[in-house]
């Protein structure tokens, strides 16, 4: 049942932390896998790396701005052309401007409205063409990346003593992000077609030792925040039959930090 062998997952943001660890894990698994991303320099020794540690040479990468019609539907023609259908969307990509990461009040309405454009525009944008495909198909798997702060409120605390701080465009778009799935997964459905989200906590990433140690006394599994592997296995979950009547569901993965 969680068999994904042969078939065909698009990862936009392939390259980043956890679309890095996703792709790795589709490929692991034996499916085909489309990375869709800008860096062309940093998709080759990705590709390479991929293909030496899973020995699964069905692992293509495309060139693509999420934000761009013409990227999306060249991604889709690369994708068919290569393997001849589309299994799943896993929606990943984490595009913003250069001015994201401000705290509130540094916040412009320019950026709040032009990040929630790139961001959640995109996962539509994307989701929009692709289904065009699966609609033909009668079958297919959307699933979104959201956050535990598209339904929670930050701690901001923990952001204390530190450069960062919870953006509130993040807060915005995770929000929308986990609604657009609903709303997907009941428009689609009578396509075969399933929409879920993903809600991980915070996941490692170098960030300052005192936010990390703030963060995980939140946590209630291990005190620690997640790993990149802790977000897999939902993942394949998601994409496989095991979870074949699932739809419309956001699933929380954070250690129990939202409790």
């Amino acid at each position: 049942m969680f068999n994904i062998k042969n078939k065909v997952v698009v990862i936009t943001g392939g390259l980043g932390l956890l679309g890095n660890a996703f792709s790795m894990e589709c490929a692991r698994h034996g499916a085909s896998v489309v990375i869709a991303d800008l860096d062309d320099k940093k998709a080759k020794d990705t590709i390479e790396r991929i293909k030496k540690e899973t020995k699964n040479n069905n692992v293509l990468f495309q060139h693509c701005n999420i934000t761009n019609k013409d990227d999306a539907l060249a991604l889709i023609d690369a994708t068919l052309k290569k393997f001849g259908k589309i299994d799943a969307l896993v929606n990943n990509a984490y595009p913003k401007n250069k001015n994201y990461g401000k705290k509130f009040e540094e916040v412009s309405f320019e950026d709040f409205c032009e990040n929630i454009n790139m961001h959640l525009g995109g996962y539509f944008l994307i989701t929009k063409e692709v289904s065009k495909i699966m609609i033909k198909q009668n079958f297919g798997n959307v699933i979104n990346l959201a956050s535990i702060y598209g339904f929670s409120a930050p701690k901001f605390e923990i952001y204390e003593g530190t450069q960062m701080t919870m953006p509130v465009e993040y807060a915005a778009i995770k929000g929308a992000i986990i609604n657009l799935t609903r709303y997907l997964a009941a428009y689609l459905g009578k396509y075969n077609i399933r929409v879920n989200s993903i809600s991980p906590g915070g996941v490692f990433n170098d960030q300052p030792e005192s936010f990390v140690r703030k963060y995980s006394k939140n946590v209630v599994l291990g005190g620690k925040m997640a790993a990149t592997e802790d977000l897999t296995g939902i993942l394949i979950f998601l994409l496989s039959d095991a979870s074949k009547y699932m739809t419309g569901q956001n699933l929380v993965i954070d250690g129990g930090w939202t409790l």
